[in-house]
């Protein structure tokens, strides 16, 4: 087997930073897609239905990403074709999707929606999918060029980078507005400084992109199996006897720690889903007093937002630097998720929007963990074989609890009294279920 390299600080730094583009493009659609909806008529228990889509459509597509990738291998790269075409689909669609409200759509069509909130729910569709599409291929070159030994670092800093570009997409609206461009709109279209952010995230997008895509070179297929102690020869009689696996029978022979790191992120990502949905109109009612979403206080709060989610951020960041010490990394996931449920249920009880910035801190501490521990303890535990594959099928641990929890949205909001803050208690007892659910993970150490 070859000697694993040590990789420098610079070259897992190359490896990620498109990782800082991709992740403005996913703030900037986790913290305002809801905001987006809710001004072009959405009502709230309709809201979580939105987010139903994306993710199911993450489903299907990171797993295909995954399969077809690790069979890829053209002067390109192995990952990189499919990270360059993901980003230049996100980019056209973060072109049109903020304008969904100022084309000629006002008439309702199937199931009560109006044209332009038909068109927002395609284009988001395609926005969430091209994403994904972009952000896999970052998470499987860590897996494929960095040694077990590094991997923890290469993700945390991975998880930086992530961080960054989400305190950057946050910030945009309320950046926008305090230059001057005007944060409110007429009914049923959407601020203009909602839609210069998403301009703005298009463009820093597909730079940071380029630049990964120029500076990363990846392996061929005779280094790789070198670097991961494949036996090509082996492995392609295996294949000409049996076939290359499915993804179905990879799944059934997927290591114990999938699963049981997969029960985890059901809960952590399900909590997540009612904070994405549910913090807009629980801070407006909460802090302003606004329930009309053409308000200039629900605009307002909207901004806010993004404000709190850039502090979530900081916070993830700031936790991201503690996780390492940690002697455990079990340890280090409970205490993270805890102190994310404490953040959660603390929002349904602030009334002052500055007194939300610890609340958002102390979620940053659930969401380090999120981006950092489950790939670490899953990498850990697989081969090179097929290493996109199962980090393709492991994003169903990401998107299923979001389809189960928008699919419940509606219904847990009523059940709560149609109080969107409560949603946020729900998040966190949800994170409280998942801290105990660690308990089941086994850390297990890669021999070689």
């Amino acid at each position: 087997m070859q000697t694993k390299r040590k990789l420098s600080f610079w070259d897992m730094w190359n490896l990620s930073f498109g990782f800082f583009g991709v992740q403005i493009a996913y703030a900037l659609q986790s913290a305002n897609i809801s905001r987006i909806f809710a001004t072009l008529g959405a009502d709230p228990h309709q809201l979580s239905f939105f987010w139903i889509l994306p993710p199911l459509m993450g489903m299907i597509v990171q797993p295909l990403i995954g399969k077809y990738s690790d069979r890829t291998w053209c002067k390109m790269g192995r990952r990189k074709p499919y990270l360059l075409i993901g980003a230049i689909v996100a980019v056209l669609v973060m072109v049109f999707l903020p304008n969904a409200g100022n084309l000629d759509f006002s008439s309702r069509l199937l199931l009560g929606l109006n044209g332009a909130m038909w068109f927002g729910l395609f284009s988001l569709i395609f926005l969430d999918t091209s994403i994904n599409v972009a952000m896999q291929p970052f998470k499987m070159m860590v897996g494929d060029m960095v040694s077990e030994e590094q991997k923890a670092e290469a993700y945390s800093l991975q998880s930086l980078l992530c961080n960054a570009g989400s305190l950057v997409g946050y910030l945009f609206p309320i950046f926008f507005t305090w230059i001057g461009i005007a944060n409110t709109a007429p009914k049923g279209q959407i601020p203009p400084s909602v839609i210069w952010s998403f301009y703005c995230g298009a463009a820093i997008l597909i730079l940071c992109v380029l630049y990964t895509f120029v500076k990363v070179k990846e392996m061929n297929p005779q280094e790789y199996a070198e670097f991961h102690g494949i036996d090509l020869q082996k492995q392609q009689e295996a294949e000409a006897a049996s076939g290359k696996p499915g993804l179905f029978k990879l799944l059934l022979h997927a290591p114990k720690t999938f699963w049981t790191v997969g029960l985890v992120q059901f809960f952590c990502w399900a909590a997540f889903m009612y904070m994405w949905t549910y913090s807009n109109g629980s801070i407006a009612a909460n802090c302003w007093g606004a329930t009309d979403t053409a308000s200039a206080g629900y605009q307002a709060a909207g901004n806010w937002v993004g404000v709190v989610f850039a502090v979530q951020a900081v916070g993830s960041i700031l936790w991201a630097i503690v996780i390492p010490k940690f002697k455990s990394l079990k340890l280090a996931y409970v205490v993270s998720l805890l102190i994310g449920a404490v953040g959660f249920i603390s929002v349904a009880f602030v009334h002052n929007q500055y007194v939300l910035f610890l609340s958002y801190f102390m979620i940053g501490a659930a969401w380090a963990a999120m981006l950092a521990l489950p790939f670490t303890l899953l990498t850990n535990s697989l081969h090179g074989e097929h290493m996109g594959s199962y980090l393709g099928l492991f994003n169903c641990t990401i998107c299923l609890p979001q389809i189960v929890a928008a699919a419940l949205g509606g219904l847990a909001l009523k059940a709560v009294g149609g109080v969107q803050a409560n949603m946020l208690i729900i998040a966190g007892v949800l994170l409280v279920l998942g801290a105990l659910s660690v308990h089941f993970v086994t850390e297990k150490k890669t021999t070689e």
